[in-house]
């Protein structure tokens, strides 16, 4: 008997990157003027963690 084969690809990296650019596109789509740096981290859910420019999680 031949067997059921799911065939769909589950790339949870791609889809968790298709989900920050559709967070962006929606931002850009609602701003009135380009988004700023420290906007698109806090559209990204992201923060500076220091001086040194590096960027963090924000916890959810």
């Amino acid at each position: 008997m031949r067997q059921q084969i799911d065939l769909r690809v589950h790339d949870r990296v791609a889809l968790d990157e298709i989900e920050l650019y559709s967070e962006i596109l929606s931002a850009v789509a609602t701003a009135e003027r380009p988004l700023t740096i420290d906007e698109i981290d806090t559209v990204l859910g992201v923060r500076r963690e220091d001086g040194t420019g590096r960027r963090e999680s924000t916890p959810q």
